[in-house]
């Protein structure tokens, strides 16, 4: 009987832990995902979707976004696009931030590429020479390498203390121009060469600054390779005068083919 008794208490120690440790678990589970917590997209023009059709309201959203084209995917439990064209950080610290809360599970961004200058440098380099060209890249190359990461981390902190238990993806931009394509008119060579430059730079201090976050990195530039201007399939528009705000955004293809199964991927 003694040894009875003891391999009772030891049965009853033992259901109790394990009682215990699945207690823990549960409230420890894994944070909220896009499919339980909903999904936020935030960002500038290449995530709302500037170029790719059916851009409306005045942040000129689309349905045909990347954002949009994952939503009617997957079917998140909710989903808000948020991003806006002509958007830098301190428009989604300021004005969409508030889309998030603790039980979002999944946030999408693009931003930087107005903090630095991409439409001023695109047009300068349309329309003025190849030094001026030149120049301006190099001067937003300076103002991003001072500044950029600490923009970034403002917003980056914004997003985590806004939504505590989401995975946040951070995509990059594509590289603009196929290089040494001979027949590629336009721009000269040396200056389609130092605007890629300047959106590799971009890339790089991005993916440092969100990698140190604890966010994942969704790039690209590598799908993208093939498809950019200067190739024989276009992914995104190049300059249009008819209609300069779509001008070097992605097309419904590079939302698509490109941006989608990058971020698709990227999230888990």
């Amino acid at each position: 009987m003694p040894q009875i008794k003891s391999r009772l208490r030891l049965l009853t120690a033992a259901v109790s832990t394990a009682t215990a440790l699945a207690m823990a678990l549960l409230l420890t589970a894994a944070p909220a995902n896009a499919m339980t917590g909903g999904y936020v997209a935030l960002g500038d023009s290449y995530s709302s979707g500037v170029g790719s059709g059916s851009e409306s309201g005045s942040c000129l959203q689309s349905p045909t976004a990347y954002p949009g084209l994952w939503n009617s995917a997957h079917h998140p439990s909710s989903y808000r696009m948020v991003a806006c064209s002509g958007a830098k950080t301190t428009d989604v610290n300021n004005n969409q931030l508030s889309a998030l809360s603790s039980s979002t599970g999944l946030v999408s961004i693009t931003i930087g590429g107005n903090d630095v200058g991409f439409s001023n440098i695109m047009t300068t380099c349309v329309l003025y020479s190849e030094s001026a060209c030149i120049a301006a890249v190099n001067q937003a190359e300076a103002y991003a390498n001072a500044n950029l990461a600490n923009l970034l981390n403002v917003t980056y902190n914004g997003i985590r203390s806004h939504a505590p238990n989401a995975q946040v993806v951070v995509l990059s931009y594509p590289v603009f121009y196929q290089l040494g394509v001979w027949y590629c008119v336009g721009l000269s060579e040396n200056s389609r060469a130092k605007i890629d430059e300047g959106i590799n730079l971009v890339d790089s201090i991005t993916k440092n600054t969100a990698v140190a976050h604890g966010f994942t990195f969704a790039d690209v530039r590598s799908i993208f390779v093939g498809h950019q201007l200067c190739s024989g399939d276009k992914w995104l528009h190049s300059l249009n005068y008819s209609d300069l705000t779509e001008s070097y955004h992605p097309t419904a293809s590079g939302q698509s083919g490109g941006y989608l199964p990058v971020f698709s991927a990227a999230v888990k």
